[in-house]
């Protein structure tokens, strides 16, 4: 159990990924449409208790993306939590989370590309969204670095978007201090909620580590990766979570529909909107692409080991991609995107990706202090926290996102028992 694993891999990716890259790669999966969008739902789960929802989001992901990080460095290889449950905790447990990570993940490639829709186009949302999931999988399918390099500038002019509106809020002195106290349904369900839906924003940091088998020196990069990226991304969005307070208060908040397009009108800085509208549209973009390139490692992954087709886990002999993943993937989002409703999308990936690090948490536990292990209270946190976390999102999401995954481990005994009679 502590040599990384290398059965089964026929074909392996060209490692060509630096420190910077990484956490690019993570800042666009991070700093994506989650910020333009969750703070609204977790304010009218918590009102301004989102914040105490917040610090409890960045909790949990830390431990997560500390028990990732440790797990990754020790197999470096496409797949994520699905090798490391698979290595660590045994075949169901990693088939599990990779059902649990495609599945999910591949309903919130079809929520971002929505956002786009909605931002670029809203009458023709649908017919907007597929054609940014057609153009990105072609983009993805030129190879992992011409998606970094785009990835990189995305990031650039969101963070540029969200630096005006902060501004724009903090110097307009419409402000109101009293705004930041806590206010609305402040229980602790509700904060439980809010903390949920902001984690959905946070859980970008596993786009690293699927990408291990293309990380330059792995055991050094991915543990320094991780933890920069998100460190970013939660001073990022704290700092807009209080300005947005700030200028609309917790009620008008849990009513906005865009609510940092009405935060900047708020603070007399109307002119803004044009430029947050098309911010919000790169974020979905970047979180878009970010998200094809996680779930087609996944796929090539389990493709490897026959959970899925075997015919997925080629690599392409000049991109050095995989290619078959990648247009399977690419097909599967852009049907959800022509027929999914993005706020069930949302919630049904929520549980999904909490599971996801549930069980990587669980094969954090696993380590040896000599294989890298983090202090045992940091997978231990993380692993409760997913549970709780999961269990606290709106019941729809809750019954359907359990009945996807015992569907998807019914399907795994099925095929083991015939395997096993053949």
């Amino acid at each position: 159990m502590s040599k990384p694993s290398t059965v089964g891999v026929p074909d392996e990716l060209r490692r060509r990924l630096g420190v910077t890259d990484a956490v690019v790669i993570g800042l666009g999966s991070m700093i994506g449409a989650g910020v333009f969008a969750a703070l609204a739902p977790a304010a009218r789960a918590a009102g301004s208790g989102l914040l105490i929802g917040l610090a409890l989001a960045a909790v949990v992901a830390y431990c997560n993306a500390t028990s990732s990080a440790r797990l990754a460095a020790r197999y470096p290889a496409s797949g994520g939590t699905y090798v490391y449950g698979r290595e660590r905790l045994g075949a169901f447990w990693g088939y599990l989370a990779g059902w649990g990570f495609v599945v999910g993940k591949t309903a919130s490639c079809a929520a971002m590309a929505l956002t786009v829709g909605s931002y670029v186009w809203p009458g023709q949302a649908h017919a907007v969204a597929v054609a940014a999931v057609v153009a990105l999988t072609a983009l993805n399918y030129t190879g992992v670095q011409k998606s970094a390099l785009v990835t990189r500038a995305i990031v650039a002019v969101v963070l540029a978007v969200l630096a005006a509106v902060v501004v724009a809020v903090l110097s307009s002195g419409s402000t109101e201090a009293e705004h930041l106290a806590v206010g609305g349904d402040t229980g602790f369900g509700g904060v439980l909620q809010a903390a949920g839906l902001l984690f959905f924003a946070f859980a970008g940091y596993a786009r690293i580590a699927t990408l291990g088998e293309e990380v330059r020196d792995p055991g050094r990069t991915i543990p320094r990766a991780v933890p920069l990226a998100l460190g970013i991304t939660l001073v990022v969005y704290a700092l807009v979570a209080v300005s947005v307070l700030l200028a609309l208060g917790p009620a008008r908040l849990a009513d906005a529909t865009a609510p940092l397009s009405d935060a900047v009108r708020a603070a007399g800085a109307g002119g803004l909107e044009p430029v947050v509208r098309v911010g919000a549209a790169v974020a979905a973009l970047g979180s878009l692409l970010a998200l094809i390139l996680g779930v087609s490692r996944t796929t090539l992954a389990m493709a490897r080991d026959r959970h899925l087709p075997h015919a997925l886990a080629a690599v392409h002999p000049r991109f050095q991609v995989p290619h078959r993943a990648e247009l399977a993937v690419g097909l599967v989002v852009a049907v959800a995107a022509a027929t999914a409703d993005l706020r069930a999308a949302i919630g049904f990936s929520s549980f999904g990706v909490l599971a996801y690090y549930a069980i990587a948490n669980a094969s954090a536990l696993t380590l040896t202090p000599e294989e890298g292990r983090p202090p045992r209270i940091v997978p231990v946190v993380g692993l409760a926290g997913c549970a709780v976390l999961a269990f606290a999102l709106p019941v729809a999401s809750v019954v359907s996102g359990a009945a996807v995954l015992a569907a998807g481990a019914a399907v795994y005994v099925v095929r083991r028992r015939a395997a096993a009679r053949g």
